[in-house]
């Protein structure tokens, strides 16, 4: 069964390592953090301690890595962190790290796993929040020829498939089901690089610290002895000898798609920086950091937009309302052309929903911007109102001898047009309970997946009758 519930670690614990790119030695050490503190890293070698909190809109660079940034801090090489930290649930931790960039260990998440197996996972007092792909939602990079699409499943499953042009790589693919495997299958995969590329990579001031403990090293194509000694040279290496094509390392690959695998652990990490863990299924073609945040950014945004919409009421048109206009009319004063509101989806002790279907005939279009009908923000509020007026008398014996007043209206905003055609689902919400007579909700009023305007709005019960 899916754990739903928070985890951080049991215990501080701390690792050390050298730096792939910077060649530093870094130091990290893993503070467990309360519920909903999320992923923050903390350079505790700069002045202040600034904290980086691990989210997409921090990405500063994704040049063989992914690197955060915040103000004048930053930290390198975050991906294979972040991917142990999801590969174990852990949603909860403060990083401190004493230097610029995460140190490398063996090219793979394994160290981390270790670790935090070693520390301890624990469960916390808070359910997990989710990001679910309800939709497809897609990516495409027409230049490297990238493409990652994101599914509706019930649970998170990713497969990453590359394909370098390489006779020696060939094209690969890897998957993971199910994250209870991630330590075994993902976690050891090592971090690989063409030797071809290593003196470019030299010339960019990167891969200082790295060598053949920390990567897997490709020979797609020979190189002479004398390339290959003025590489060593430069990288401050022993001279090498590379007589066929194939794995440099003097040790073998972990898996025979190790590459594939490694891809696919990247990015878990690059996608953890949306912020929340994802329900659905991920699948990506020649992924690399910049297409995987790329596409991290994507979900973000619709991540957001589904927690605005998180209490969005589900409306069926053909479900019997639990009160139709006849009923509505039995309980508000109000008539036409000022009854804002034709029947009511759902009403509890706490909440009320109802629905305005807008048609050109309303009243307000015959002056309210003529040749351009737009239904007026002030109405949405009355339609809301009386929404509200529906859960406020339902409180009350004889409905029909109280009106509601309203007292006062405040954080209003009106975030898109109403035209005629819109449905509005009107949305009415008990803030606190009622005391003496006073309602004080939160409207919202919905147009599809848009939420149009939203506000609060405090009323009192009067009973009319003694007035």
């Amino acid at each position: 069964m899916e754990c739903t519930r928070q985890k951080s670690l049991a215990k501080s614990v701390s690792i050390q390592g050298i730096g792939l790119h910077c060649g530093e030695m870094v130091t990290m050490t893993f503070q467990p953090a309360e519920v909903n503190f999320g992923i923050r890293f903390k350079r505790v070698d700069l002045p202040d301690s600034p904290v980086l909190i691990a989210d997409v809109t921090k990405v500063f660079s994704t040049n063989r890595g992914t690197t955060i940034r915040e103000g004048n801090a930053q930290v390198s090489t975050v991906e294979h962190i972040l991917s142990a930290l999801a590969g174990c649930g852990v949603d909860n931790i403060l990083i401190e790290i004493d230097g610029p960039e995460v140190p490398i260990m063996d090219g793979s998440a394994r160290p981390f796993i270790d670790l935090f197996q070693a520390a301890g996972i624990e469960s916390q007092d808070a359910e997990k929040e989710f990001f679910v792909v309800e939709e497809p939602v897609s990516y495409k990079d027409e230049v490297t020829g990238t493409e990652i699409v994101a599914l509706p499943s019930a649970h998170c499953e990713i497969t990453a498939m590359i394909d370098f042009n390489s006779p020696v790589l060939g094209k690969q693919y890897a998957s993971l089901k199910d994250f209870a495997s991630y330590g075994k299958e993902i976690a050891p995969a090592r971090t690989f690089v063409f030797l071809r590329e290593l003196e470019h990579l030299y010339n960019q001031n990167l891969i200082k610290g790295g060598d053949l403990e920390n990567a897997v090293v490709i020979v797609d194509r020979m190189m002479t002895q004398e390339e290959l000694d003025v590489l060593a040279k430069k990288l401050g290496k022993p001279s090498m000898k590379v007589e066929k094509e194939g794995v440099l390392n003097i040790t073998d690959l972990r898996f025979t798609n190790e590459p594939a695998r490694h891809k696919l652990l990247d990015l878990i990490g690059d996608l953890s920086l949306i912020g929340k863990p994802i329900k659905g299924r991920i699948v990506a073609t020649k992924p690399g950091h910049a297409s995987n945040v790329a596409f991290a950014k994507i979900l973000k945004e619709k991540y957001k937009v589904q927690r605005k919409l998180k209490g969005k009421p589900k409306y069926n048109p053909d479900k019997t309302p639990v009160l139709d206009i006849e009923g509505i009319k039995g309980m508000l004063p109000h008539r036409f052309p000022f009854l804002l509101v034709d029947k009511i989806i759902e009403l509890s002790d706490s909440h009320v929903v109802g629905v305005k279907s807008i048609s050109y005939q309303e009243h307000v279009f015959q002056g309210h911007f003529p040749g351009n009908p737009v239904f007026p923000g002030v109405m949405i509020i009355e339609a809301l109102a009386q929404t509200g007026g529906i859960l406020a008398l339902s409180t009350v014996e004889n409905p029909t001898d109280f009106d509601t007043y309203f007292l006062k209206i405040e954080n209003t905003k009106f975030k898109h047009k109403v035209v005629p055609g819109d449905t509005l689902i009107l949305k009415m919400e008990l803030l606190t309970p009622i005391r003496r007579g006073i309602v004080h909700m939160q409207g919202t009023a919905y147009v599809g997946n848009k939420i149009v305007s939203e506000g609060e709005l405090t009323a009192q019960i009067i009973n009319r009758t003694k007035l």
